[in-house]
C-alpha cells in the first residue's frame, strides 16, 4: 500500500478497519445499501450494480488486490473460484483475469438548488430560492450557511443549508404566541384574545436554532425533577416573589425548590387531594378518576402529585401570567400545555377528562352566558366532576356570594348535580345522558347544541354558546376503570371517521401489539430503561399504542399523543384508554415551550405531511421542543430519508440510519437522531 501511495496521484485512501460483510452480503446487497456504504469510505458509486458489487467486494474482502487509484486494476485472482487439486498442479496454466465492466462517463454537473438565507434580529429566513454559483473555500458564518453535498463522481446534488444559531433573546420563543406583529393587529383583546395561536406565516417564519439559557444544564431526572429543578435552565425568579409565601416555589443557590402548595391548598397538595376524596367519596383517584385537567395550573403542583395516584393531569396555563408556569411544570416533568380559555375550543376532544379542576384559576366562569363554563362542559366526561376551589366558595362578601349565587344558577341549568361544598372546595357532577336537558322548560339558556355539531371539532373552532350532545348510544361514558381501560377497545372506537376493511377492535388490538413488541425490543437492545426519558411526545399517535407499549414495559415517563390534522380524529380513543393528547398541524409550530420533551417519536408522518408543507420546518420545530441531550426517532419510508439525514446533519444532530425489524431489504427505516448540547 505505502508503495501505491507514493506513486499514485488521487488514490482513494482505505481505512484501517472494514466492514464485516461475507461474499454472499455483498452478492445480496441492495444497490442502496452498497451506494450507502461505498460513499461512507470514500469510494466511488458509479458505474452498474455488478460493477459496485465487484469493486466492493475487491475493496472491502481483498484490499490489496486493487490499485486504488482513479482507474482501478484488478488482481487476476479477483472474484475467482478455484479448485485447489488444479492449483497444487503445476501444468494447469493460471486462468485470465476477468475485466471489469467499463463505468459510464461521469454525468455533466448540474446546477444546485440550496436552501439558504439570512437571518435577521428575529432569525427570520427565506426559505428556498435559487442561488448561482458558490466559491469553494467560503468561511463559515453564524447564519444559515450552505453545505454542499457532493458524489465521488464530482456531481453536486441538492444540498440543505446548515442552520444557524437565534439570538439568545430567543431562547424561550414559541412561535404562535410570541407573534407580537399579528397580537398588535388584533381588533380586541378583552377575551383573552392575544394568549390564543396567531402563528407566523410560512414567509415570516423563523429558520434558525433556539439557543439554551446560559448555562443550562441537563435536567435532573424524575422523580427528584418533582420537587427540584436548576435554575439556570428556567432562569425566572418573579414566580418566587410573587407566590413563595403560598408554598408554590422558592430558590435555593442553584435549584428552584417545589414544596408541593398552591394558593387554595398551602399545607401541600397531597392533603388537598386527600380532602377531595373525603367530600366526595365516589371519587377514586386511580379508578373512575385517571384523566385530568387543571385549569389555571400554576407550576403544576396538583398534577404532580396525582401522578403517584395513577391519575395524568394535562396542566394548562396561558402563557406568562405568572411568568413560565409552565414551563415550570415540564421542567418538572409534569405534563403541561400552555392553552388559554379565551374565544376558541381548547385543543382537547368532547368527554376527554374524568375531572376538571380550578383552584383560583382567575376565570370568571358565568361572563358572556357561561360561554367558558359550556367549554368546560363539552371537555367533561359524562358523570364526570368539577372541582371548584375559589373564594366565592367560602368567602362571605357581597360580591363573592353574589358571583357564588350565578355559579349555582349556570350549573343548574347545565343541569349539573350539585355534590358538595366542603371548606373551600366545591364539586358538582355532569350528567351521564340528555334527560334532564330535554326535559328543561322551555326557553332555557343556555340551549342544546344542532344535531349537526360537531364537539370534537376543535383546530381554530370558536367556542359555542350550546351545551354539547351527549351521544344517545352512551359512548364517551361507559369506559372501564383504570387499568384495564388501557386495553378495552372504547365504545368511541366505532364513531372515528376512516376507512378500514377489517373490524375496528382487531385494529386496535394489531395496533397495541405492534407497538408493544417494537418498544419491547428498544427496551431490550437499546437500553430505553437507562435513557432517562420522561417527557415524551408521539407526533403521530394513532390509537395510542406507542404510549401504551411505555405504560406496559414500566418506563416512568409520560407521553402527549399528538393527532395530526391531516388524518382521522383518533382523540377521543386516546382518552378513552386514559391517556392524554391534542390535536395539531405539524405545518405549523406546537404550543409549547423550547425543550420540552427527551425523546420525539415520528411514525410514518413526515413522509406525509411532506405532500402539504416544508419537511424542514417540521424538522426545526423538532429541533426547538426537543432538549439538549434529547433523542428523537423517525420511523418513515426509505423514500425520505436522504433529505432527513441531510437536514438532521445540517441542524447539528448526530443521526443514524437503521433497520427496521423486517430486515434490509423492507421499505421502512428507522431515523436516530441525537441532539447535542448546542450554545
Amino acid at each position: 500500500m505505502e508503495s501505491q501511495e507514493k506513486n499514485s496521484v488521487g488514490f482513494f485512501q482505505m481505512p484501517l478497519h472494514y466492514p464485516r460483510y461475507t461474499q454472499k452480503d455483498y452478492e445480496d446487497m441492495p444497490e442502496w445499501k452498497l451506494d450507502s456504504l461505498l460513499k461512507e469510505y470514500g469510494l466511488p458509486t458509479n458505474g452498474d450494480l455488478a460493477y459496485k458489487r465487484d469493486f466492493a467486494m475487491g475493496a472491502f474482502l481483498w484490499p490489496n488486490s486493487l490499485l486504488l487509484h482513479n482507474n482501478v486494476t484488478v488482481s487476476p485472482n479477483f472474484n475467482q473460484f478455484f479448485n485447489v487439486s488444479a492449483i497444487i498442479d503445476a501444468h494447469t496454466p493460471p486462468k485470465p483475469p476477468v475485466p471489469l465492466p467499463v463505468p459510464p462517463p461521469a454525468s455533466e454537473p448540474q446546477d444546485v438548488f440550496k436552501r439558504f438565507g439570512i437571518l435577521n434580529e428575529n432569525g427570520t429566513m427565506s426559505d428556498e430560492f435559487e442561488v448561482g454559483d458558490f466559491e469553494d473555500g467560503a468561511p463559515d458564518e453564524a447564519g444559515n450557511v450552505s453545505l454542499v453535498a457532493e458524489d465521488s463522481d464530482s456531481a453536486p446534488r441538492v444540498a440543505v443549508s446548515k442552520f444557524g444559531m437565534c439570538p439568545r433573546s430567543m431562547s424561550e420563543h414559541i412561535p404562535c404566541l410570541d407573534n407580537e406583529d399579528a397580537i398588535r393587529k388584533l381588533e380586541s383583546t378583552e377575551r383573552g384574545e392575544r394568549f390564543e395561536r396567531h402563528c407566523p406565516e410560512e414567509g415570516k417564519r423563523f429558520h434558525c436554532l433556539i439557543p439554551p439559557p446560559k448555562g443550562y444544564r441537563p435536567s435532573i431526572p424524575w422523580p427528584r425533577s418533582r420537587d427540584e429543578v436548576w435554575y439556570s435552565n428556567v432562569p425566572h425568579t418573579r414566580l418566587v416573589e410573587d407566590k413563595g409565601g403560598q408554598n408554590w416555589i422558592s430558590k435555593g443557590k442553584d435549584k428552584f425548590r417545589f414544596p408541593g402548595g398552591g394558593t387554595q391548598f398551602i399545607h401541600g397538595a397531597d392533603q388537598y387531594l386527600d380532602h377531595i376524596s373525603e367530600t366526595v367519596p365516589d371519587i377514586k383517584f386511580g379508578q373512575n378518576i385517571r384523566v385530568a385537567l387543571d385549569v389555571g395550573c400554576g407550576v403544576a403542583s396538583f398534577g404532580a402529585y396525582l401522578l403517584s395516584r395513577n391519575v395524568i393531569t394535562m396542566s394548562v396555563a396561558p402563557k406568562d401570567v405568572h411568568e413560565n408556569q409552565i414551563q415550570f411544570a415540564l421542567e418538572r416533568g409534569v405534563p403541561a400545555m400552555v392553552a388559554a380559555f379565551a374565544t376558541r375550543r381548547l385543543l382537547y376532544p368532547s368527554q376527554a377528562f374524568d375531572m376538571i379542576h380550578c383552584s383560583r384559576c382567575r376565570i370568571n366562569w358565568t361572563r358572556d352566558d357561561g360561554i367558558l363554563l359550556l367549554e368546560v362542559n363539552r371537555m367533561l366526561r359524562a358523570g364526570g366532576y368539577f372541582v371548584w376551589a375559589a373564594q366565592p366558595v367560602y368567602k362571605h362578601e357581597e360580591v363573592l356570594e353574589e358571583q357564588w349565587k350565578e355559579m349555582l344558577n349556570l350549573t343548574t341549568r347545565l343541569c349539573w348535580k350539585f355534590l358538595k361544598k366542603d371548606g373551600y372546595v366545591a364539586i358538582w357532577q355532569k350528567p351521564s345522558d340528555n334527560s334532564c336537558y330535554l326535559n328543561r322548560e322551555a326557553g332555557t339558556q343556555p340551549v342544546l347544541c344542532g344535531q349537526s355539531d360537531d364537539p370534537d371539532n376543535v383546530w381554530y373552532a370558536n367556542l359555542k354558546a350550546c351545551i354539547s350532545r351527549l351521544p344517545e348510544n352512551g359512548y364517551g361514558a361507559n369506559v372501564a376503570r383504570w387499568p384495564a381501560r388501557l386495553h378495552t377497545p372504547p365504545d368511541r372506537l366505532q364513531s372515528i371517521k376512516f376507512d378500514a376493511f377489517i373490524s375496528r377492535n382487531e385494529l386496535f388490538k394489531a395496533e397495541s401489539k405492534y407497538w408493544g413488541e417494537i418498544i419491547a425490543s428498544y427496551v431490550r437492545v437499546l437500553r430505553w430503561k437507562k435513557m432517562k426519558l420522561r417527557n415524551v411526545m408521539d407526533m403521530k399517535a394513532g390509537f395510542g399504542g406507542f404510549a401504551a407499549a411505555l405504560i406496559d414495559q414500566n418506563l416512568d415517563s409520560w407521553v402527549m399523543n399528538v393527532v395530526p390534522v391531516s388524518g382521522s380524529n383518533t382523540l377521543p380513543v386516546i382518552y378513552d384508554r386514559g391517556l392524554i393528547g391534542v390535536m395539531h398541524d405539524w405545518c405549523e409550530p406546537f404550543d409549547t415551550y423550547p425543550r420540552t420533551y427527551d425523546l420525539l417519536h415520528a411514525a410514518n408522518l413526515l413522509s406525509v405531511e411532506k405532500k402539504r408543507c416544508n419537511v424542514s420546518s417540521i424538522m426545526v420545530e423538532m429541533d426547538r421542543i426537543l432538549r439538549p441531550g434529547g433523542r428523537a426517532y423517525i420511523r418513515d419510508t426509505l423514500a425520505i430519508m436522504d433529505e432527513l439525514i441531510e437536514i438532521g446533519n445540517a441542524m447539528g444532530w448526530h443521526v443514524t440510519l437503521r433497520d427496521t425489524s423486517e430486515g434490509p431489504h423492507a421499505s421502512y427505516r428507522v431515523l436516530v437522531c441525537d441532539k447535542r448540547l448546542r450554545g
